[in-house]
């Protein structure tokens, strides 16, 4: 049997070593070129939240929890996971969440959003499936956001929609959609066994949209519902933006609806920190009769890293008719919220 000395197992030993070390590089290498080239997408958000109001009992307006009425100290928002999958021509999108937040939003379960969509032509881009409304200037997603709560114009809804929409931008500036779904209270989970359908356009012009709907909201329900919404925004100056959102819904047939209008002031005072104010004016009606509502919502947004947000806001709602999210018997309402959102 040959004699191995203590020097050539110790060169033995760094040739296995530079061998492992080699390959190593190599596999991540290999698996950063394949994660750059991908079509394949994945995203999303958690977030969590503390507040606290000044009245008597539970409950912060906004909030959009299924029970904003029970929101108190320390809650869950909802976790968010968007697959994307990218191709030349077509592909997908698998938006999906889980908790209070997305109880109260989702269509179908877990789902927030599925659908796919064509590239038809560098212009025109054919989307089927479930997709979040194009009213509004608001999204589910906190992470998307300035504000934490929503506004009464968000919950007012559509949220999503299910069926098909066409995007066809004219070019740089101008955009048109058309789109042909279900009635938007009807669950994609459930299925269209009414029939009941709607069918939406959008006008888009530097960022300005002009949004219409028009047909049913849910089985068996008024099928001459009419939504108009303008949602915009505005760069003041380098670090001021106001953002703009107003509406109108009526349905003759049931007497009923209601007008809005909501501001974004903007202010950013460092890439971490930024200030915000949403005033916003809501009068809704019920077979005839209206009532007003007013909020008032302060939000300070801060960036603690790249994908960890912080945001704290001070909201303050007023109304003489009952329409105070989950106080309907108080005429004001205010309330702290504090929550962090963490972004992937």
């Amino acid at each position: 049997m040959p004699c191995i000395n203590r020097n050539t197992i110790i060169n033995l030993n760094y040739q296995k070593m530079k061998k492992i070390i080699l390959s190593a590089l190599l596999l991540a290498s290999a698996v950063t070129f394949a994660q750059e080239e991908s079509p394949l997408s994945i995203s999303g958000s958690v977030d969590v939240y503390g507040t606290a109001n000044f009245v008597d009992g539970a409950g912060t307006p906004g909030l959009l929890i299924a029970n904003p009425q029970n929101a108190n100290a320390f809650g869950l928002g909802m976790a968010n996971v968007v697959l994307g999958y990218e191709t030349e021509k077509a592909g997908f999108v698998a938006d999906l969440a889980w908790g209070p937040r997305a109880d109260d939003a989702n269509m179908a379960g877990a789902i927030n959003q599925l659908y796919a969509y064509y590239n038809v032509s560098d212009k025109l881009t054919v989307t089927a499936g479930q997709f979040n409304t194009f009213l509004g200037y608001e999204v589910i997603s906190p992470a998307v956001n300035f504000n934490y709560s929503v506004s009464y114009l968000f919950n007012a809804g559509p949220f999503s929609h299910t069926g098909v929409k066409f995007d066809y931008a004219a070019s740089e500036d101008l955009s048109f959609l058309l789109a042909v779904t279900n009635a938007h209270g009807i669950s994609s989970a459930d299925g269209n066994v009414t029939g009941d359908m709607q069918v939406g356009g959008q006008v888009g012009y530097k960022g300005q949209y002009l949004n219409i709907i028009y047909g049913a909201t849910g089985a068996n329900a008024t099928n001459d519902d009419l939504y108009i919404d303008y949602t915009g925004g505005f760069n003041i100056s380098e670090s001021l933006y106001l953002g703009i959102n107003a509406a109108y819904a009526n349905s003759a047939e049931a007497d009923s609806g209601y007008t809005g209008a909501a501001l974004y002031l903007e202010n950013s005072f460092s890439d971490s920190f930024a200030l915000g104010l949403r005033p916003e004016f809501f009068q809704a009606k019920a077979a005839g009769v209206t009532g007003d509502v007013m909020a008032l919502t302060l939000t300070a947004n801060t960036s603690l890293t790249e994908n960890l947000k912080v945001i704290s806001e001070f909201r303050y709602d007023s109304s003489e008719d009952g329409l105070i999210e989950a106080f309907p018997t108080q005429e004001s309402v205010s309330a702290i919220t504090i929550a962090a959102v963490y972004s992937f």
